[in-house]
């Protein structure tokens, strides 16, 4: 079996976790506000990251050199995963995950800023192509405005914040490390921000299996991606990660009636269009030099 095989096939693992996410976020956001989900799927987690690292025997690669970068990183996804679970649970599946493809060019415009990196003129031509689609998919109007829709395109700036310092991070710490403060700081985001009305609700019985889901898929999701990108070129992992799209809008059309807008399609085509163009470009450039 080739690389790119074993690409494809890790990355069928991350649209079916991404996806399943986005299933049981939306059924338990109605007893669960998300702050509350955010802590029950952390404290689970710091469960998974230290027992795979004890099995793995990477706990002494868990240090404190860096705490106020992974504060800042955690910061950033905290806010950028509660705004995308209260997004699915208030607009369609489909227009969540076609403004989440935006974090890629929020990367490219935050990279220059936090790491230095310059903004090259092929970055932002697919900064402004990337706008345009979000255009596109939003048709911001008096009468398609909705309050779900900041919510996702704000989480996809979250998400982009996480992912340069994420960056920053790997200069100096390995993958244990970095999850693990992960899952432990937003324990402790959740608990402070789900429990300042004084009132943390426990899930139910049938909830507890999507909490753990929840759980399990992020973590699960974010591994195949990463084993993917090691396995085969991100021109390659890119356009698979794209087929997500079609799949939650049509997740979204079984399960919740959820109507096909070709212009949300059409619109994520855009801004897929302006991330591969900037990977596509970067990449020959790196294999000229």
């Amino acid at each position: 079996m080739t690389d790119t095989l074993r690409a494809c096939l890790w990355m069928s693992g991350a649209i079916v976790s991404f996806t399943s996410m986005a299933i049981a976020g939306r059924a338990v956001s109605i007893d669960l506000d998300t702050f509350e989900i955010m802590m029950y799927r952390s404290l689970i987690g710091v469960g998974i990251v230290l027992v795979v690292a004890t099995l793995a025997g990477t706990r002494h690669q868990i240090t404190r050199r860096s705490l106020g970068t992974h504060a800042i990183r955690n910061l950033f996804h905290f806010s950028g995963q509660n705004l995308w679970f209260y997004a699915i649970a208030v607009i369609p599946l489909a227009q969540v995950f076609a403004l989440e493809f935006t974090s890629p060019l929020w990367v490219m415009l935050l990279s220059p800023l936090i790491l230095g990196e310059r903004l090259t003129r092929t970055r932002a031509i697919a900064a402004v192509f990337g706008f345009i689609g979000i255009l596109i998919v939003t048709r911001p109007s008096p009468e398609t405005f909705h309050i779900g829709l900041v919510a996702a395109a704000c989480a996809a700036i979250g998400f982009a914040g996480s992912a340069v310092f994420t960056r920053k991070l790997t200069r100096t710490e390995t993958i244990t490390c970095i999850l693990f403060y992960l899952t432990v700081m937003q324990s402790v985001f959740g608990i402070l921000c789900a429990g300042i009305d004084g009132d943390i609700a426990l899930p139910s019985a049938a909830n507890w299996p999507w909490i753990v889901l929840i759980a399990c898929a992020g973590l699960v999701a974010h591994f195949c991606l990463t084993t993917a990108l090691g396995l085969a070129p991100a021109t390659v992992v890119m356009p698979i990660d794209f087929i997500r799209l079609p799949v939650i809008a049509l997740v979204g059309w079984a399960l919740y009636a959820e109507a096909l807008d070709p212009l949300v399609l059409l619109g994520a085509a855009v801004i897929f269009g302006a991330n591969y163009f900037n990977i596509w470009h970067e990449t020959r450039s790196v294999t000229k030099r």
